[in-house]
């Protein structure tokens, strides 16, 4: 698979990801790895907890996703 954006320019660079969003194949040049943080709420009959577990989740998007979600 190649990378669509690098295609759309006319250049064949192979797709080293999938977006998780869109899922256009992209390069390394194309694509912007993110961790996020995973949080859970608790909910006993008195109270309401935060917990932040000790991973991560990576995930993988295009520029043009990631810049989309975060606008």
């Amino acid at each position: 698979m190649n990378c669509f954006m690098c295609a759309q320019n006319g250049k064949e660079t192979t797709a080293i990801a999938v977006c998780l969003t869109c899922g256009m194949g992209v390069c390394q040049e194309h694509l912007v790895r993110e961790e996020i943080t995973i949080e859970e709420v608790k909910t006993s009959a008195f109270s309401k907890q935060k917990v932040v577990r000790a991973k991560n989740l990576p995930r993988i998007l295009c520029k043009l996703c990631h810049t989309a979600l975060n606008s």
